[in-house]
């Protein structure tokens, strides 16, 4: 099964695709889709829309997961990364309903085995999971890829992670 893990974000889109072969995991491809600030929100959007197809189209992903957004402070950076992760969302629904979504502390416990895990540490067991000689960088990629490690791990409890 291939994995497209996304970690939301209107400047920085993190994206890693992982393929799953029962309890193996293999890494395939990590990265961003960046946006420019000096853009209009409807290009950035168009942007990672169009940047989301492609990944598709070129990864095929079986299952698309999604980190859940979470904002306790900065309410208009929360509704930027809000209208990213929705655009996101339409790019992979055109192709799939397979599409799941994870809570930070979700991830962290699925790949750490602690839900308040710190970012080292779930960059260092991403990096030990898919036996990579460096942390994925930047973070957001590194982020990605414990979204689809997570998406591997859920395993038959997976239908409840479904974005309905």
């Amino acid at each position: 099964m291939t994995i497209l893990g996304i970690d939301p974000g209107l400047a920085t889109l993190g994206w890693g695709v992982v393929e799953q072969a029962g309890s193996r995991l293999r890494l395939v491809q990590y990265g961003v889709l960046s946006t420019r600030p000096g853009v209009s929100m409807p290009h950035r959007l168009r942007s990672i829309y169009i940047g989301m197809q492609q990944l598709i189209e070129t990864y095929r992903p079986d299952d698309i997961a999604f980190e859940e957004l979470f904002f306790s402070k900065n309410v208009t950076t929360g509704m930027a990364v809000s209208a990213a992760r929705g655009v996101a969302l339409v790019a992979a629904a055109e192709k799939t309903d397979n599409l799941y979504e994870y809570t930070p502390m979700q991830i962290k416990q699925a790949v750490v085995g602690y839900g308040k895990a710190e970012k080292q540490q779930v960059q260092q067991m991403v990096r030990m999971l898919l036996g990579m000689k460096e942390i994925a960088r930047p973070d957001d990629a590194a982020d990605a890829l414990a979204v689809a490690i997570t998406h591997a791990h859920t395993g038959a409890a997976r239908a409840q992670f479904k974005i309905k």
